[in-house]
């Protein structure tokens, strides 16, 4: 099994998580153990995830499919702006 990491930064709380994959998991997976590390409890398509400024759109693609490469950096994104108070 090749596992590829991953650097994703979670922007409901400015944190930044490391994941080892393997390279067949879904992208969904990225998204569900992001937010289960930085405890936000969230429903995982309430977010977007993004590599290179780019929405990655289709979840059930895995990460070799989708273009990802070794130490990438990804974005996990509310899907909806929230006003500032």
């Amino acid at each position: 099994m090749n596992l590829m990491p991953l650097r994703v930064t979670v922007e409901d709380v400015w944190d930044e998580v490391f994941l080892e994959l393997p390279g067949d998991a879904p992208i969904a997976e990225i998204k569900r153990q992001a937010l289960e590390l930085t405890r936000v409890t969230r429903d995982p398509s309430e977010f977007v995830l993004k590599f290179r400024g780019a929405e990655l759109v289709d979840e059930s693609l895995s990460l070799t499919h989708a273009g990802l490469v070794p130490n990438g950096a990804l974005m996990l994104l509310s899907r909806r702006r929230r006003p500032l108070r």
